[in-house]
This record gives structure tokens, sequence and C-alpha cells, in this order.
């Protein structure tokens, strides 16, 4: 579904759902749907490479997607926010007031991300309205592609969008980003690191973005037009609250704490190597992960401004391995299909590109990158195996409709 399509299914879900109503106990009106109507949109994003650098003050090179989250917004009178999420019949609502400000439902409750952005938001001196929200989004979930920040930013879109004062002094997309990862934090349970939510932020589709993530200094990059983002669908889901993703955040704090750093961003290869005497293997392992895939996010950037494909693929490959053996975030399903993509980049695209393990881990979906041309044989080879899912980002993606906060009147 186009961006445009999305945005106009999300406008629709608001008009049935949240009518033109009165209260009963007033004659005020308590939504406005044709009065200030907004429709946002925030895009989902996949990690070109920089996997799990980005908590530990690293470097990443994600890539904004054509597919995402749109909202659809108009304002209450009563101090209340009412969400209806999803289409047809699996429709899910949630209400609230916003006074006092939310507290976590129960884990794994859609409705955290809602309560979660409000109170940042808040805490930020933000005047959150009252407020009617229609959600839709075409980002399948535990497919590794943030659908979580998507929703999340999208949600601070929607509210600044009716916000006081927001259109005259606005926040910064770097600070919109923030609250989305201390959301996730503090009401999804999970640990994220900042990437996520700043793709969602920063980037139009089509683009790359070069974050460092210590000082959240970014470059935009553009994907060359003869080369071709694949993302492939492993088919096998994840769930990084269950445990595995902030072990490996707890591993790597360790690691840095033996090291005498603040993060591993500040450890080099020597003195990785040099005092290796670890607690254990696998804390050295995670710290060697970290160390060398940032390395490997600088030859990539590098291989990116040079329009060098078998450099950029190369980068790929190493850091798939490393994930694979020192992260230890992979499984069957993804390494399978990490290798049969490879297999068919070297077979028809005489090895110009690569492909590894996107995401968090345990599931999800591989992302390659290889020259157009041979783009079309692939994706066919690739159905012919089994996949049930592709989706291409190239430099015809879509392009954003407007500019941060990326609003639309109705």
């Amino acid at each position: 579904m186009s961006r445009s399509a999305l945005m106009h299914k999300a406008q629709a879900l608001l008009q049935r759902e949240f009518p033109h109503s009165t209260s009963p106990h007033s004659t005020r009106q308590k939504s406005h749907p044709g009065d200030r109507e907004y429709v946002v949109f925030a895009p989902g994003r996949v990690n070109l490479i920089g996997e799990h650098t980005d908590y530990n003050d690293g470097l990443v090179l994600p890539c904004a997607l054509p597919l995402g989250t749109a909202i659809a917004v108009s304002p209450r009178d009563d101090g209340e926010l009412h969400a209806v999420s999803g289409s047809g019949s699996t429709l899910r609502r949630e209400r609230f007031s916003l006074q006092p400000v939310p507290a976590p439902l129960e884990r794994g409750s859609w409705a955290n991300y809602l309560r979660g952005m409000v109170a940042e938001m808040s805490a930020a001196g933000i005047d959150v309205p009252g407020a009617n929200l229609a959600i839709v989004g075409d980002l399948p979930q535990g497919a590794g592609l943030s659908s979580s920040a998507s929703l999340s930013v999208a949600i601070a879109r929607a509210l600044l969008a009716l916000s006081p004062g927001a259109a005259s002094n606005p926040p910064s997309n770097a600070s919109i980003a923030r609250w989305a990862q201390s959301s996730e934090h503090r009401y999804a349970g999970c640990l994220c690191g900042i990437m996520d939510p700043m793709a969602a932020a920063c980037v139009a589709p089509g683009e790359a973005l070069l974050l460092d993530c210590q000082d959240l200094t970014a470059r935009t990059l553009a994907i060359p037009a003869d080369w071709t983002v694949l993302i492939i669908d492993s088919g096998a889901r994840r769930e990084l609250v269950s445990g595995e993703y902030n072990a490996r955040r707890a591993q790597c704090e360790a690691a840095a704490v033996h090291y005498g750093v603040r993060s591993l961003r500040e450890l080099d290869s020597v003195t990785l190597n040099a005092a290796r005497a670890v607690p254990d293997d696998t804390t050295f392992r995670r710290a060697r992960h970290v160390v060398h895939e940032n390395d490997r996010v600088r030859r990539a950037a590098e291989a990116l401004a040079q329009h060098d494909l078998k450099m950029f693929g190369a980068a790929l490959r190493d850091s798939h391995r490393s994930l694979h053996e020192d992260f230890e975030v992979t499984i069957p399903q993804t390494n399978e299909l990490a290798e049969q993509t490879n297999r068919l980049i070297d077979r028809h695209a005489h090895g110009q590109g690569g492909a590894r393990m996107t995401g968090g881990g345990f599931g999800g979906c591989i992302v390659a990158v290889l020259e157009s041309a041979a783009s079309a044989r692939i994706v066919t080879a690739l159905y012919r195996l089994g996949v049930n899912n592709i989706w291409t980002v190239s430099a015809e993606s879509e392009r954003p409709e407007s500019s941060a906060p990326e609003a639309n009147q109705r």
C-alpha cells in the first residue's frame, strides 16, 4: 500500500469511528472532525548495517521504508485520548484521561505506546491535547522493521499537530526520538537504542542515515540509483521483550565495565585483544562484535559514498557472520535465508552486493543490497525457494508528502 493510500485509510477510519458528537452533559462538542483534522505518517526502517551498536553509543546505517504508520487525529475538549487501531473487524480500542499522566498497563499491551508517549511529551513540557486517533499501519509486527518506533513517532506527530505552541516552537526530530526511546524503556519494557526512533523521525523513505548514537550527529546518504535494497521476510517472528535483547545489552554493559570504558564505543580492537581476560568468553565475543561492527559501518558508509557495491556487500556478509558467531542472535531460518540470498547474488549479480540478518535478531528479516539489474531475477528465485514476503527499497521509493512534523491538514 502506498503512503498516501495508508493516510487516506487512516482518515476514513477516523471519520467512521469518531463522527461529529455532542456531550450529553454539555452543549459543547466533544470532537470536531471537520474543524482541525490532520493525518501524519512515520516510516519503518531497515537497518542496513550496525546491529546492536546503538545502545553501545556506536554507529548505525538505517534506511527508511515506504511502509509505516499513519494516524488521523482530531481534537477533543474533554481532556481524554480516544484511539482505535487496525481495520475491518480487528479493531483495538483505548481511552484514558490525560490527567493524571497515565500509568503503564500490563506488559505487551499495545496501549502502552499511547500512554508512554503521552507521559514523555508531558514530562517535556508539551501541552498534550485531548484527541481522537485512528491508527493504521502496514509494517509487519515482529519482522524487525521497527513497527514500534514508527508507531511511537507517529503518535508524537499526531499530538503535536493539535498541541498549542508546537507550530511556532516545534520540538526537534531528535527530541521526538528521545521520547519514543524512553517510552519503550518505561512503558513497553524494551531497552531499545536510539536508532529506530531516529530513523522513524529523521529519514525520508529511500534514504540512508549514518547516525552516531553517541552524540546523535547524522548524515543522510542517498542510495545509488542502480542499487536496490531487498527486505526478505524469514517468516520467523520474534519478541524483543522476551529477555534475550535485554540480556545482550546487559552483557555489553558488563564488558564496558571490565574494560574501564563508559561504553563499548570507546573500545578499539587493540585494547579489546590486549585485555582479553574478561569474566567469560561470551562477554568477550559480545564486545568483539560491537567493536568490529562499528568498523564495518564505517566501511559501508565509505562504500556507499564511493558507489562501491562489492565493498558494501562484503561488510554485510561479515556482519551476519559476526551476529551468528559472536553475538548469537541469528536462528537457523535467518542463517539459511542469508546464505541462500548471498549465493543468488553471487550467481545473478556477480557478487555485487550482500545479505545479512537485520533487526534485533531471533527471527525477522534479511536485508540484501544488490545491483538493481539483478533484482527481479533474485526476487523470483527467492519466491521459488518459498519466501512469502519481499519488500523493495530503491532510489524510486516514495518520497515524504510533507516536512516535519509531517502533518497534513485535511
